[in-house]
C-alpha cells in the first residue's frame, strides 16, 4: 500500500474552453492525475473567489482556476474580469497567510487537451511538494466573520 499523500484538487473551469479542454482529453485518453475535481461554470468571470475559499475550508488542498484565453472569451470579457479578482485574491490570500502556490489560474482552450493534463499534472505534483492544508480554519474563520457581509453582496449581486 503507497502512504504517499495525495492531493484533493478543486478546480473551478469555463464551460466553453477548460472544460472543453478537460474533454478532449478524457476522449484522447491522455493520462494525468486523477484527484481533481471538476466545478463547470458558465465563464471564470462568473466565479465568486470566495468559492475558493470554501474549498479550502472544506479540505481542498489546491485549487484550479481556468478559462478562455484572451480575448476568446465566449462573453467577451469574462476571463478579464476573472484575472482582475484574481489579482486581487492574491492580495488576501497573503493576508490570510494561505500560500498562493495552492492556487493555479490558467488559460486553456478547448484545442488544449493535452495542456489541461499538464496543468493539472503540475499541479497536483506542486501541492503534493507543499503537502496537506492543514490549515484551512483560516478559510472558514474567515467565511465565517464576513458571512453577513458576504450574503449582503450576493443580494447586491444577484438583484
Amino acid at each position: 500500500m503507497n502512504n504517499e499523500f495525495e492531493p484533493k484538487i478543486l478546480a473551478f473551469v469555463c464551460n466553453w474552453c477548460t472544460y472543453a479542454g478537460a474533454d478532449l482529453t478524457g476522449t484522447s485518453r491522455i493520462k494525468y492525475a486523477s484527484n481533481v475535481k471538476i466545478v463547470r461554470f458558465p465563464c471564470t468571470g462568473r466565479i465568486d473567489f470566495m468559492l475558493l475559499l470554501k474549498a479550502f475550508a472544506n479540505g481542498s488542498d489546491g485549487v484550479i482556476v481556468s478559462g478562455c484565453h484572451p480575448n476568446d472569451c465566449h462573453y467577451t470579457s469574462g476571463n478579464f474580469h476573472a484575472r482582475r479578482r484574481w489579482m486581487l485574491f492574491r492580495s488576501l490570500l497573503d493576508f490570510m497567510g494561505i500560500d498562493i502556490r495552492r492556487i493555479q489560474f490558467s488559460w486553456v482552450s478547448a484545442a488544449e487537451g493535452a495542456k489541461w493534463a499538464d496543468i493539472v499534472n503540475e499541479t497536483v505534483a506542486s501541492i503534493r511538494e507543499l503537502g496537506p492544508y492543514t490549515e484551512y480554519r483560516k478559510a472558514a474563520d474567515f467565511l465565517a466573520d464576513n458571512e453577513a457581509e458576504l450574503a449582503k453582496e450576493m443580494e447586491v449581486n444577484n438583484g
